[in-house]
């Protein structure tokens, strides 16, 4: 009799149905299973005492051994990140972003040959070469000795070399006067 297979009655239950179980049962049976609650709460307090006297134990062993809180969160720290990074899903996930970062490096890379190949067809393009075609022409006027050519670069500073030249001779002018 003690190890019954009768339903024992959830939170929230009839307080009704709980009380027709227990006049269900024989005085016999009530005595027998009030012993018994009596003899498991005596041994889940003697379980509670062992375990308390066992916590103490442990805490002087670490005392002793130098171990402190903050190293054991440290080892447990340790220990909880090797379990995560063992598990299937951190690895899925690692792997997943791994995927992830090479194909954003790739399509940055794809984006750059893209800007790249934009800045060749505006360079090659008709209206670029007008504008090239007038720097040098104003180029030619105010150099002069270079002959008309060369990138849109070597035009640029060209140009500007030419005119801090003509600024540095006329500040040499004017201090001589």
């Amino acid at each position: 009799g003690l190890l019954r297979s009768d339903s024992i009655p959830e939170v929230g239950e009839d307080a009704a149905a709980t009380v027709g179980m227990a006049e269900a049962l024989s005085e016999e049976e009530q005595d027998e299973l009030r012993k018994e609650l009596a003899k498991v709460e005596e041994e889940i307090q003697t379980l509670s005492q062992v375990l308390a006297a066992k916590e103490k134990h442990l805490a002087e062993i670490k005392r002793k051994l130098g171990i402190n809180s903050l190293q054991e969160l440290r080892q447990n720290i340790t220990k909880s990140w090797q379990d995560v990074t063992a598990t299937t899903a951190y690895k899925k996930t690692s792997e997943t972003l791994s995927q992830a970062g090479q194909k954003a490096s790739a399509a940055f890379s794809s984006v750059g040959s893209v800007i790249t190949k934009k800045f060749e067809d505006v360079r090659n393009s008709p209206t670029f070469k007008s504008f090239e075609e007038k720097v040098e022409n104003l180029k030619s006027k105010v150099g002069g000795s270079k002959p008309a050519g060369g990138d849109f670069g070597e035009v640029l500073n060209s140009a500007a070399s030419a005119s801090a030249t003509e600024t540095i001779a006329e500040q040499t002018e004017e201090e001589t006067h």
